[in-house]
């Protein structure tokens, strides 16, 4: 089974600190998604369980298979009778081969070791695609909460610059105590801002240090590399659909549950047909003369080496339910199996669809906000410029002011939201393995 996933080959950066701080971890999105695929714990377990599928593989397999019973009796014969000798030593070989000749139940069974290793693979790449998606999504956010602090701390600075002023003024006599007061105030509410977007950058730091399998007792705390950018995500809704229905990991997996159901059921219900087993026994005796077990005669010992044939033909007519049972309940195990996979199948193009509207209303926002920040902008400058000749007031400043940070912030907030929206995109359409340079041009 060949499939390519969603990452780039480039290594991560190690950025040095001097005194005695740790070096700071520098990630890219690729060395993110390449580490994940590498050493995330729940994609090895996945792969651990895949080895063990092969084994179990085998133990479906082993009812088509000859069974083989090899056994040397060796011992020492005492005693006498007419015509014989005294004590002697005797080895007598035995072998034993039995092969099912007909059971309604093999091919069932052969499939059925098929689909074993089949759900193990495609369990792997529900793994792979959970993991790498949750490894993403995180790092879209480490730098969404990373930018955010500095936007906040870079209005702070602005509004610290107006507390300056308006202590100069205030010492000058050319303003009240008030314009100092509020501006003062105006500065300190952003430390809340400041510390919860702080703390919100370190907990998503410990979600990529987690996908990534980084101890943080033992290292430091991944720094993700570069800034939120947004590019424009061109929508073939009928297309994805299609592809995403065939290359879903998670919809492989629901109906390969239906069909490893569907041969459990016909596993068990075999028990209701006849079976045929042919056996072959045979005996090696290199000496003559020696008695078997229980024998009263010279007719009866080990005359020499024979070969012995035979089938076995069974029919369990009567089981007083414990096949039906067994049946009854292996079928309702394939309706809920296919029940799910049906209800999976068809929430695929409504999600589609509800993703594709997100990225358009993401997209609008983005340019809505990019025109009003800039707007903003130049007017906090003009504004600021012309509170420091006294021809703008205090409050005109923080106005502004605030202004630019909700449009900034909304910029940002907008960004980031159509990053999630294409990486949801890219997860609800199966993307996550079939990674081509296209998609690698719109993932940032």
């Amino acid at each position: 089974m060949k499939q390519r996933f969603l990452f780039l080959g480039s290594r991560s950066v190690a950025v040095a600190v001097a005194c005695f701080t740790s070096p700071a971890y520098a990630v890219t999105l690729e060395t993110v998604l390449q580490t994940t695929l590498e050493r995330n714990p729940a994609i090895q377990e996945a792969k651990s369980g895949l080895e063990q599928a092969a084994g179990q593989r085998l133990v479906f397999r082993s009812v088509a298979w000859p069974d083989v019973e090899l056994g040397v009796p060796a011992g020492v014969q005492g005693g006498h009778r007419a015509g014989e000798s005294g004590t002697k030593g005797f080895g007598v070989g035995r072998g034993v081969l039995t092969q099912t000749l007909f059971n309604a139940g093999l091919p069932a069974s052969l499939r059925r070791g098929d689909v074993e290793v089949l759900i193990a693979q495609q369990q792997l790449n529900v793994a792979v695609v959970d993991q790498l998606h949750a490894a993403r999504l995180a790092f879209y956010s480490a730098l969404y909460y990373r930018s955010l602090e500095s936007i906040r701390r870079e209005q702070q600075r602005r509004l610290q610059e107006n507390v300056t002023t308006q202590r100069t003024r205030f010492e000058a006599g050319l303003a009240d105590k008030s314009a100092l007061t509020s501006a003062t105030v105006q500065a300190s509410e952003l430390d809340t801002q400041i510390e919860s977007a702080h703390r919100a950058y370190l907990g998503v730091q410990l979600e990529l240090a987690e996908a990534m399998a980084i101890n943080p007792a033992k290292a430091s705390l991944p720094e993700p590399e570069g800034e939120l950018q947004s590019i424009p995500v061109r929508v073939d809704l009928d297309s994805e659909t299609a592809a995403a229905l065939q290359r879903r990991a998670d919809l492989r997996l629901a109906r390969l549950f239906v069909r490893a159901a569907n041969e459990d059921q016909r596993i068990i219900a075999a028990d209701y047909y006849p079976a045929v087993t042919g056996s072959i026994h045979g005996e090696y005796v290199p000496v003559t003369g020696i008695h078997r077990q229980g024998s009263t005669s010279r007719t009866q010992d080990f005359i020499g080496s024979e070969i012995r044939e035979r089938a076995a033909y069974t029919w369990r007519v009567i089981d007083n339910g414990k096949v039906g049972g067994a049946v009854l309940r292996a079928r309702s195990a394939r309706e809920i199996n296919e029940l799910t996979c049906r209800k999976l199948q068809a929430n695929i193009p409504r999600d589609l669809s509800h993703i594709a509207n997100y990225l358009k209303t993401t997209e609008i926002r983005e340019k809505s906000f990019a025109s009003a920040a800039t707007a903003a902008e130049e007017s906090a400058r003009t504004v600021q410029e012309n509170l420091a000749s006294g021809l703008a007031s205090p409050l005109e400043y923080r106005v502004t002011q605030n202004a630019f940070l909700g449009t900034k912030s909304g910029l940002l907030q907008a960004i980031y939201q159509h990053n999630l929206a294409v990486a949801e995109w890219d997860r609800a359409t199966g993307r996550y393995f079939q990674f081509s340079e296209d998609t690698a041009q719109n993932l940032h």
